[in-house]
């Protein structure tokens, strides 16, 4: 597989929402969205299985998102992968990475219109080791107690790409 190639893309459906603090699901234009709160740090959980074909390296993940109201000032998103493999996670608990971040991102001048922001993992610790063919969570948080943008921020797609 080529360097830039994606791997995995997750839509809004695929969402299983934690517990608690979760973004809830909306659509805008009949576009399934989720949305995370502007005072609250809400979160939305992607489960996959990293393909067969993925190299061991890197991998960089892509939020596509729009805002419900802001037209100015940024928004924070924080990620983290939480490796389940082969008899690697207890899955009475979470076990999650450390989270990697995009912060002061400058939203849209338009509400509606869609930002695309990145984050890119380090094979190993950072994506908490997972492998190809290995199942695995992805957690994406909005970090709205950093983050200054007024409003819901709307999430569209997750794509994972090979670093």
């Amino acid at each position: 597989m080529a360097s830039g190639d994606t791997l995995l893309i997750f839509e809004p459906l695929a969402n299983e929402p934690p517990s608690a603090n979760m973004a809830t699901f909306a659509a805008r234009n009949q576009h399934p969205v989720l949305n995370f709160d502007d005072t609250t740090n809400e979160s939305a959980v992607f489960s996959g299985v990293m393909p067969q074909h993925y190299g061991g390296g890197g991998v960089t993940v892509l939020l596509h998102y729009s805002m419900t109201s802001a037209v100015g000032d940024t928004v924070d998103w924080d990620m983290a992968f939480e490796r389940i493999g082969d008899q690697q996670q207890d899955i009475d608990g979470d076990s999650f990475a450390a989270v990697q971040s995009v912060n002061d991102t400058t939203v849209p001048g338009t509400c509606g219109l869609v930002d695309v922001v990145s984050v890119a993992f380090a094979n190993g610790a950072e994506m908490d080791s997972v492998a190809a063919g290995e199942a695995f969570r992805l957690k994406v948080t909005r970090d709205a107690v950093s983050d200054d943008a007024v409003g819901d921020a709307e999430l569209l797609r997750v794509e994972l790409r090979e670093t």
